[in-house]
């Protein structure tokens, strides 16, 4: 399993995010090893996306570390009680990151079952919260290097269609919010959702 070096995460948002899909997230717990193929992501620009938390420059505690190097884990926690995992993007001082929304599970399926409470494959891990509670991800990865060997994201071997739409959940952003800065896997039932798919890589 060759894990990604930093040097991918070394770029803007947006490449990192569409050149996830496929990858593999793993997560080498106490309790096991879990395991997905990265079906779906969305990239957060930085201080000109008005959808980032990072919009306009804003440097708090929790998001000090998208202003480090890519390639770290921004963990942060969603209508208090569930966590989202992203993957910080860029290069150092440029608080970039691409939010890892949906994985189609790989190893680990008891494990993730468990945690998740519930026996449909398809659900354990099909939006942002569900995986970090499938995968054992929380607060406590924040920061953590993806580049190490607990948390990170390896070389996948399955090639997908990506197909890129709006995100989702951000009608504040105004115009922002039109950016199709979303990547998913083309015709993949474990993406959250299937809009209508805007554009497609070699359209």
């Amino acid at each position: 399993m060759t894990i990604l070096e930093r040097d991918f995460y070394r770029r803007d948002a947006c490449t990192v995010a569409e050149e996830l899909i496929g990858k593999i997230l793993v997560h080498d717990s106490p309790e096991g090893r879990t395991s997905g193929i990265i079906v779906e992501t969305e990239a957060y620009r930085g201080p000109e996306d008005k959808a980032a938390h990072s919009y306009k420059g804003k440097r708090t505690e929790r998001t000090e570390i998208m202003y480090h190097e890519g390639g770290l884990a921004y963990v942060y926690m969603i209508y208090g009680m569930y966590y989202c995992f992203n993957v910080t993007a860029s290069v150092k001082g440029k608080p970039e990151a691409v939010l890892i929304r949906s994985l189609e599970p790989l190893e680990g399926l008891t494990l993730m079952s468990e945690r998740r409470k519930t026996k449909s494959t398809v659900n354990l891990c099909n939006g942002p919260g569900k995986l970090c509670s499938a995968m054992g991800i929380s607060r406590e990865h924040y920061g953590i290097d993806l580049c190490g060997n607990v948390l990170y994201i390896s070389e996948g071997s399955r090639n997908f269609r990506v197909r890129t739409s709006e995100r989702i959940n951000i009608d504040y952003a105004e115009e922002c919010r039109n950016f199709l800065w979303r990547y998913f896997a083309d015709d993949n039932k474990f993406v959250s959702k299937n809009p209508r798919c805007l554009k497609s890589n070699g359209d």
